[in-house]
């Protein structure tokens, strides 16, 4: 990765410069943040199918169990929404480096909590009345979580390669991805069927213990952003500017939230299209074994990783705007090509279409960090970019992979395709609306 340049942000005299060093810990506890989240959310749709279902919800259709299993699972995403709105005002208001601790703190202690919940079979209905509150807490964690690990990497590194480091807590999700599925291909490698499902699914889950060890231990020594400290060194000068909420300042101004969701809109789709409903369609639909399809789609993190990192250094060179047109465009033509290659019934055709679906879909996320936090100005940067990140995952995000079920069992592929396509040329239009912000003074955003 090399080390950083770091320079002093403009405007922030009377706060101190950031090191080297404590740039690379915030890196590093942004880092930790992110992979947890998506270890969790990876290890939860993984065993939802297998052992959730069964051992949290009644009843005796398998169907039924596995349906309350994936809802609950997007209860995660209802609560994310709150917690953003929550975390985003205490962010604007107290600091950036608390709401870090305390959101991976609570994301931390719910997902180990899952490990050691009683099933149906032992307390009934108040097992599964446990997971659902424990999914909510998660949701409700990560609306904060990402906002504060984006923005303060953003905040402490040079402007001219913000791009760059910003993306390295975007790419914890392929990262997430991968722990996860390890962790579990292991265990199942390890454990025999009987065994897994009595009680090795747990460790997936208290996995996370090490996990929030080794993240709350880097992340308590964290310094808080100095955009941020000027930021309120500017505020204390103008007590009545504090009094107002900094939901209402992002929502007041609505042209830039407005601009990130379209602009997530595509992006968020397609990650859960390309990740996740190709593990329906080309089992249910096309024949493919699910370890197959498990095993592209994970391997295809790899690139989503690569393309991610890539992609945001790319940005710092050509602009935000270009390195995300582009990648968003090649992602509207490769729609069509991708549901044409999984349906050659080609294992080598599926990981093409997977792994370069995953590739351009990084491409474009990679970029977005650094882009969300240059929409707004400090005094509602948390809020305005928690709006951004968290209001995306509900309305776009969570129902993709069921709109996308529905469209195919009564329409047909070709209205899958045409989702994906309308979808990614709003994220086109959005950005085509957007102004250029590579290397801007996060101080002189107004």
């Amino acid at each position: 990765m090399g080390s950083p340049t770091l320079s002093p942000p403009a405007g922030a005299a009377g706060t101190t410069t950031p090191t080297r060093s404590s740039f690379k810990r915030v890196l590093t506890g942004s880092m930790a943040g992110a992979v947890l989240e998506w270890y969790d959310f990876a290890i939860y749709g993984i065993l939802a199918a297998t052992v959730l279902g069964p051992l949290f919800f009644p009843g005796d259709s398998g169907v039924a169990k596995l349906l309350l299993a994936l809802a609950t699972q997007g209860l995660g995403f209802v609560a994310r929404p709150l917690g953003g709105i929550v975390f985003g005002h205490l962010g604007d208001k107290f600091g950036r480096k608390p709401m870090l601790v305390a959101t991976f703190s609570m994301l931390g202690v719910a997902t180990a909590a899952i490990g050691l919940l009683p099933t149906y079979d032992q307390i009934g209905i108040w097992a599964t009345v446990a997971l659902v509150v424990l999914r909510m807490i998660q949701g409700f964690a990560l609306g904060g979580e990402f906002g504060a690990a984006v923005l303060l990497v953003s905040e402490y590194g040079e402007p001219r390669k913000r791009g760059f480091w910003a993306s390295w807590p975007q790419a914890g999700a392929p990262m997430g991805t991968v722990l996860a599925t390890v962790v579990v291909s292991a265990l199942g490698l390890l454990l025999s069927d009987d065994a897994f499902d009595q009680w090795g699914w747990r460790v997936a889950f208290l996995f996370a213990i090490p996990l929030l060890i080794v993240g709350y231990w880097v992340r308590r020594g964290v310094e808080e952003s100095p955009v941020f400290k000027a930021a309120q060194e500017q505020a204390a000068k103008n007590p009545a500017a504090q009094e107002r909420s900094s939901i209402l300042e992002a929502l007041s101004r609505p042209r830039a939230v407005l601009i990130g969701l379209g602009m997530r809109l595509g992006e968020n789709i397609a990650f859960y299209v390309y990740t996740v409903f190709v593990i329906a369609y080309a089992t249910t639909y096309q024949d493919f074994h699910r370890g197959d399809v498990i095993l592209a789609v994970t391997f295809a993190s790899l690139f989503q990783f690569v393309g991610m990192i890539g992609g945001g250094a790319w940005s710092d060179r050509v602009g935000r705007r270009i390195a995300m047109l582009v990648p968003a465009t090649i992602l509207v033509v490769w729609a069509p090509v991708f549901f044409w290659l999984v349906q050659q019934q080609s294992l080598s055709m599926l990981w093409i279409g997977v792994c370069v679906g995953a590739f351009f879909h990084g491409m474009l996320a990679g970029p977005e960090a650094a882009w969300i936090t240059e929409l707004f100005p400090t005094r509602y940067r948390y809020a305005g970019s928690s709006l951004v990140f968290q209001g995306s995952s509900i309305i776009a995000g969570a129902p993709a992979p069921f709109i996308a079920v529905w469209l195919i069992e009564n329409h047909g592929v070709g209205t899958v395709i045409g989702y994906l396509v309308v979808t990614m040329a709003i994220t086109v239009t959005a950005l085509l609306f957007s102004k250029e912000t590579k290397g801007v003074d996060l101080d002189e955003i107004v």
